[in-house]
């Protein structure tokens, strides 16, 4: 492996033996203690996949953390979601103190139980790591306590319920966790409002721009990483305040430029489309009156 490759870590029993640990008392399931993290490796990955959900929660981590192409300094109480694939780096001293948990969890613990496809389905396994979810003390407690139970239940006898306990308590704890977002989605009204206002700018700015005959219309990427956050946050943000998708947005922008082409100028409606980064003409007729109830020919009569 050269070090532009990513260490990649298959199982929890590994990962432990790279953090300097007692091997795992289960073989799927994990819970981290991070007072027991002191000291990283002498060369340390520069970055690494794990083959398993991550679900960390830190405190006083004076180190920087690189998910995907974003950086965040964790110096405050911040939970975040890592899934079995992605890449993510630490830099930090090789003496590091900080507090929290670390739950660990193989895809093979969930296998034929509804969680192991529910688990998919929440976004923030997605999020860019400056996305991470900040929780207030009592929120802390809780979520550190879920994790507490699920480490004493994999310390108990394992019997017949023990998987379904964890389950459960997992499953408790990803809900939480999206319960919280969206109480981070609202309390940073102020900021999420100025991602908002920046869309917009974004969004005309490509409308009034060649770029559009060019490239077509804007992808749901191409807005998030114009605007510095993953397409799922950006989805569930603007899900929260608006109500509409990123995707209906791009559309609202792109219904707005048909109107006043339509109303201002006597352009074709292929020239039109074709102007708006449409390859079909058919393609924006239907996605105009799919909008507004009229055709384009429709709603520029009603100009006349």
């Amino acid at each position: 492996m050269t070090n532009m490759e990513p260490l990649r870590i298959k199982t929890i029993a590994e990962w432990h033996q790279l953090r300097y640990l007692p091997k795992p008392e289960h073989p799927l399931v994990s819970v981290i203690n991070f007072e027991n993290v002191t000291r990283l490796r002498q060369e340390e990955p520069k970055s690494i996949i794990n083959d398993f959900y991550t679900i960390a929660l830190k405190r006083s981590f004076k180190a920087k953390m690189r998910y995907g192409q974003q950086e965040y300094d964790f110096d405050e109480g911040v939970m975040f979601f890592i899934s079995p694939g992605q890449v993510f780096s630490i830099e930090a001293s090789k003496e590091i103190m900080h507090k929290g948990w670390s739950l660990l969890v193989h895809p093979d613990f969930l296998w034929n139980t509804p969680l192991a496809q529910k688990i998919k389905q929440y976004e923030y396994f997605s999020y860019a790591v400056h996305e991470a979810l900040h929780l207030s003390e009592k929120e802390e407690t809780m979520i550190a306590g879920i994790m507490q139970n699920i480490e004493y239940e994999y310390h108990s006898n394992i019997d017949k319920f023990s998987q379904d306990v964890i389950i459960a308590q997992l499953e408790l704890l990803l809900t939480y966790s999206e319960r919280f977002y969206q109480r981070q989605f609202i309390t940073r009204k102020i900021t999420n409002h100025q991602v908002l206002a920046r869309l917009e700018v974004i969004l005309s700015a490509y409308f009034d721009n060649d770029i559009l005959v060019q490239n077509g219309l804007p992808t749901v990427q191409y807005v998030a990483d114009a605007l510095n956050v993953s397409p799922n946050y950006l989805s569930g943000l603007l899900k929260l305040l608006t109500g509409q998708s990123t995707q209906h947005h791009i559309h609202d922008k792109l219904i707005d430029k048909a109107k006043e082409k339509l109303s201002v100028t006597s352009l074709s409606v292929s020239e039109i489309a074709y102007g708006l980064g449409f390859e079909h003409p058919q393609s924006f007729s239907k996605l105009f009156k799919t909008k507004t109830n009229l055709s384009p020919l429709e709603f520029r009569q009603s100009f006349n």
